[in-house]
């Protein structure tokens, strides 16, 4: 008997206690009850996963030549596609010299271009992309989901260079917008924010209103009385916007933000 037919006939064998043992469970009126005898059936371990680790490509950190700006301008139109997220991946390769042909992005025709531009500027922490962020941020005929996106990236990147854009979207018509406005404020650690958000305070809508005031909070830790946000009225808010200003104007001057940590509940 070969080796293969040594083989085949053990795991015949094997088998076929298995199946004595089984099958009489499977009938009506078991026969043999309580006498099914365990077997081993031979296991043989996976092979061992190899280590596919491997150090990341750095960043290119030189000016691109005249061939790699062509090839960034032809990656632009697949942003969007089947194959964005390899162009998003090449632009990463090309660095942040590569950022002034990806803000093109920024103002071609096609939501999803703009929106993984953006997301390729986070990828590579390009802040030399911010002023061109906040802009994005502010064009009131773009869409809301690209305008928050492009702030949301923009305040992490350098937020001291978008208190105009959150003054700006503070103001907008959509109050999605004017709520992220108050939301990332809470990111911005610079003085002249606080009086943005107190603007706020008195928003029409209360969800708006109250993302601000928490954002003064986490800014200033100021502590002030309790207020039923839940059921206020604008003119509500209007008195309570009232009373952080007076605070602020006594304050502005020797004011310091503090360490940003998020408050323990609402007052």
């Amino acid at each position: 008997m070969t080796v293969r037919q040594q083989y085949f006939h053990s795991w015949g064998i094997a088998f076929f206690i298995v199946l004595v043992g089984i099958v009489p469970t499977l009938s009506a009126e078991p026969i043999m009850k309580g006498r099914v005898t365990p077997v081993q059936v031979p296991y043989e371990a996976p092979p061992k996963g190899q280590d596919l680790s491997a150090e990341s490509v750095p960043q290119n950190t030189k000016s691109l030549t005249a061939e790699e700006a062509q090839r960034a301008e032809a990656l632009l139109p697949l942003l969007e596609g089947a194959q964005e997220f390899w162009a998003m991946g090449e632009f990463v390769h090309l660095g942040e010299p590569s950022v002034p042909v990806l803000v093109k992005g920024l103002t071609m025709a096609g939501p999803r271009i703009r929106y993984n531009t953006i997301e390729t500027i986070s990828m590579l922490k390009a802040a030399s992309a911010v002023p061109a962020l906040a802009m994005a941020a502010k064009e009131p005929n773009e869409i809301p989901r690209v305008r928050e996106h492009a702030l949301r990236v923009a305040v992490r990147l350098d937020g001291a260079k978008v208190v105009d854009a959150i003054e700006s979207m503070a103001h907008d018509q959509n109050s999605s917008i004017r709520k992220a406005a108050a939301f990332e404020a809470r990111y911005v650690r610079e003085k002249a924010v606080i009086p943005v958000l107190i603007g706020m305070i008195a928003d029409e809508e209360r969800f708006v209103a109250f993302s601000a005031v928490q954002s003064l909070w986490i800014l200033t830790r100021h502590e002030t009385e309790f207020h039923d946000w839940e059921t206020s009225t604008k003119q509500d808010r209007q008195e309570w916007a009232s009373e952080w200003l007076e605070w602020w104007n006594g304050q502005k001057d020797s004011f310091e933000m503090s360490d940003p940590k998020r408050p323990g509940r609402a007052r």
